[in-house]
């Protein structure tokens, strides 16, 4: 091995023998192609060895476990993890992943956050008159008790986002052993997690960091007992199924509808489409104004203008929001988009979105397209990792078919009937009545339903004494 490759962060498996450095190893490199890590892949039979440990172990008690997340969360927000401080984390992950340190580093808050709600979170998807624990004072009397579906939880989990792996707490703190495979795009996250879990207390049989190649991927789903897959379309579909959770695109999406003027909501669109750098499922991806084409398209121009603004930056400096990708796989997306936009009316971004940084990295600039109708929505409004937007015009006629297949669905001045109708509607995992941005969220909301939903069911239970009381 080079005297380069020899000075590179080592992101190892972390299995239930603690770390493990295998022969096959990725390099990660920044945006501009810097080698800066190499990530151990574990191979089939170290993860189904791995997993088969997860479901031999104990589980932990609650109030030990619950303290130990939140041990984890305050050492993985403050404290030197795997060699790497605070700072250092920040910076690496922003250079891997492209995205804005700021956004990084709130990220990191975000994560220690959910340390110490993991719990209560997920006590919001407990039904009503089920208790948590088999000390409650009602086991007498009969109750509902609300217990896992199983013990041992995969995550299939996305690089798109630091934040996201806040969301598998809550299986830890339910008790679940928990296997995680990160993204080969940014693993130093959960790499980082799991390693401050262990150092809190966690077992190294309760919670492993398994990264690996898409084959021992499928095994460590299928020996999960329940699993949760994030990705494209594609991925979603290999791994469908009822023990599996996907998560996929949001295709997020804002209606402006009756007399309200457009002009009034120009900022709420910005916001909701580039924050983050508009790499989340929850950032706006389609906009939909009432009225002909020209209404919407003077709407999307508007945004153009102030999308453009948003300054070129590396992702290491303070002030960076848009994301940054490989010059190669910029070009790649940029393509795709411009042959998806073929047909539509271009505000920003009709030249192409890629602002190459000279050093094997580019921005991915705003893109703004108007569609002729409400019916190419759901076929052109394509949802991409970076602020990409789709306007088109609506009328009450169209009604809610390109409202439809998405995540948050923002209405401003919707009658009842349609809102109505977006709640009823399968397809629409969340609704937003009023001017609220598209990534709005409250700690007892769900995101994409609870996980909780996914993790646990209720079972009858009673307890009284042995033995029986006198015959009267």
């Amino acid at each position: 091995m080079s005297d380069v490759l020899d000075e590179l962060f080592q992101i190892d498996a972390l299995g239930p023998s603690g770390a493990y450095r295998s022969r096959n190893r990725m390099t990660v490199t920044e945006v501009g192609g810097k080698p800066v890590a190499e990530l151990s892949l574990a191979p089939a039979p170290y993860v189904s060895r791995a997993m088969s440990a997860l479901r031999k172990a104990d589980t932990m008690d609650r109030e030990a476990r619950l303290a130990a997340i939140a041990r984890a969360g305050e050492a993985f927000q403050n404290g030197t993890i795997a060699g790497l401080s605070p700072d250092e984390y920040h910076r690496m992950v922003s250079r891997i992943s492209g995205l804005g340190i700021a956004e990084v580093r709130s990220a990191a808050g975000k994560i220690a956050a959910y340390s110490q709600q993991a719990w209560d979170r997920a006590q919001f998807a407990r039904p009503l008159g089920v208790v948590p624990t088999t000390d409650h004072p009602s086991v007498g009397k009969g109750v509902g008790l609300w217990v896992r579906r199983g013990d041992v939880f995969g995550v299939h989990a996305a690089g798109n986002h630091p934040a996201i792996h806040g969301g598998w707490l809550e299986a830890l703190a339910l008790g679940y052993r928990v296997a995680v495979r990160p993204s080969r795009r940014e693993p130093l996250t959960p790499h980082r997690l799991v390693t401050a879990l262990h150092e809190a207390g966690f077992g190294h049989d309760h919670v492993i960091f398994l990264p690996t190649d898409y084959a021992a991927a499928d095994e460590m789903i299928h020996a999960s007992d329940l699993a949760m897959v994030y990705g494209g379309a594609d991925v979603i579909a290999k791994y469908s199924g009822t023990r599996l959770l996907p998560q996929g695109p949001g295709r997020s999406k804002i209606l402006i509808a009756g007399e309200h003027d457009w002009r009034d909501y120009v900022d709420l669109v910005v916001e909701s489409a580039s924050r983050g750098g508009g790499t989340g499922c929850t950032n706006v991806t389609t906009i939909l104004v009432e009225g002909d084409r020209s209404v919407a398209a003077d709407f999307a121009r508007a945004v153009a203008d102030k999308l453009a603004l948003i300054p070129s930056l590396r992702p290491e400096d303070e002030c960076a929001v848009l994301p940054v990708q490989p010059i190669e796989e910029a070009r790649r997306i940029e393509s795709y988009l411009l042959e998806t936009a073929q047909g539509t009316e271009a505000m920003l971004g009709g030249e192409g979105i890629v602002d190459d940084l000279g050093d094997g990295s580019a921005v991915m600039r705003p893109a703004v397209h108007v569609l002729d109708s409400a019916a190419d929505v759901q076929t052109k409004g394509i949802e991409l990792a970076f602020p990409c937007l789709w306007f088109a015009p609506w009328s009450p006629e169209d009604g809610l078919a390109p409202l439809k297949s998405t995540l948050n669905l923002v209405l401003i001045g919707a009658e009842d009937g349609l809102i109505e109708a977006g709640l009823e509607d399968g397809s629409i995992r969340n609704v937003y009545a009023g001017a609220v941005r598209s990534y709005f969220s409250a700690p007892n909301m769900p995101h994409d339903g609870y996980l909780a939903d996914f993790l646990m069911k209720s079972k009858g239970y009673v307890r009284v004494p042995d033995a029986l009381p006198p015959a009267p």
